[in-house]
């Protein structure tokens, strides 16, 4: 396992990243976004993570769409690597393939994409599109992504699916480095199965250590039986909050919770009835989720990086011990706390991951 590697949640729906009426200093318009990319670049994020959202949920009545917005970014950036969020069932694999690509090209491959199977039922209907059931739409998905990896790496791409018909497809100029990285989310059954068989990276919502220690342990189980365990990588998502002081920063948490957005947290509760509450073993996204934990809508709080740097810090390594790679935070006031953690947080975590690997090559000489 090499060092761990960085993401952040990009603001491009309105509300920011918790369903609170408490005041954020958050902009999800182009010019903020902007600056944020250049501040994440600089203090140290490898990746960014540009959402999908089309209709208005959670409070997120203001939307920029994920490839545009990726593209956009990658004009203004050197080194930040954009993982644009895509609903299959809303694109077309041969035309993503094809954008993912291009982004590739001008961005010096730079290009990722994070592949959701969606629940938000209404921006399917609301299109036109079918709305399958659960374990379908993984289905889908997955054929979704194997025409992606076709078209970026064979000369022509013939493909004959459920849900996707490809017939001798050409796409050039292929992505700069071979294959862009294909990350996915989901804790359902069908999720994991999906990663295992396809996914590079697989993206776990807010959890205890025990929770990720059991959803990896199991991918990874699965990945094996596809002769994939060691092309499987694992990134959680959580939302931080450094501070001074633990008090303080607990305090910021207790005041985003008691100010939430009630009604709008309830219609996202009602809405992520068709995740994993839907799933055959009624296991998955969201199935189990608190009131509190929705107000951040991927059960950021529950990953605990929330206190002093030092102790998001000791956190963060204990996450690299049970087999994670890249960590993805979500910001309350985002230029300012996105700096923040990139200073005060990332070197720590090198030095602890420095220490932790001389212990390790010391206990191995001895």
């Amino acid at each position: 396992m090499g060092n761990l590697k960085f993401a952040y949640w990009v603001p491009n729906v309105s509300g920011g990243l918790v369903v609170s009426k408490l005041p954020q200093r958050t902009g999800w318009d182009y010019e903020s976004n902007k600056r944020y990319a250049q501040i994440a670049e600089e203090v140290g994020y490898d990746y960014a993570l540009l959402q999908t959202r089309f209709f208005a949920s959670y409070g997120a009545e203001n939307q920029l769409e994920a490839i545009t917005l990726g593209a956009a970014l990658a004009s203004v950036t050197k080194k930040l690597n954009l993982i644009s969020a895509v609903h299959p069932g809303l694109w077309h694999p041969g035309v993503y393939a094809k954008m993912i690509a291009t982004l590739d090209n001008i961005s010096n491959g730079r290009a990722a994409l994070n592949v959701v199977s969606g629940w938000f039922k209404q921006e399917f209907i609301g299109y036109g599109e079918p709305w399958l059931e659960h374990d379908e739409r993984y289905r889908r998905s997955e054929e979704f992504i194997r025409v992606l990896k076709s078209m970026w790496t064979e000369e022509t791409t013939t493909f004959k699916g459920d849900f996707y018909r490809i017939n001798e497809a050409p796409l050039k100029p292929k992505p700069v480095n071979g294959r862009p990285p294909i990350f996915q989310g989901g804790n359902s059954k069908a999720a994991r199965e999906m990663a295992a068989r396809v996914s590079d990276w697989y993206f776990m919502n807010g959890n205890t250590l025990e929770g990720f220690k059991e959803q990896i342990e199991d991918v990874k189980e699965l990945a094996k039986k596809e002769g994939r365990e060691e092309e499987i990588k694992f990134a959680v998502n959580g939302f931080a909050i450094i501070r001074d002081t633990e008090e303080e920063a607990v305090q910021l948490l207790r005041d985003i919770v008691s100010n939430a957005d009630t009604e709008a947290v309830k219609g996202f509760r009602e809405a992520v009835k068709d995740a994993g509450q839907s799933s055959k073993e009624k296991e998955g996204m969201w199935a189990n989720s608190t009131f509190e934990d929705l107000v951040q809508y991927n059960d950021g709080f529950k990953t605990g990086l929330i206190g002093t740097a030092e102790q998001v810090a000791d956190r963060i390594i204990e996450l690299k011990k049970i087999g994670v790679e890249l960590v993805l935070t979500g910001h309350f006031h985002y230029e300012e706390d996105l700096q923040r953690f990139g200073e005060e947080v990332i070197p720590l975590v090198k030095e602890k991951e420095a220490a932790l690997e001389n212990r390790k090559l010391t206990a191995t000489t001895k």
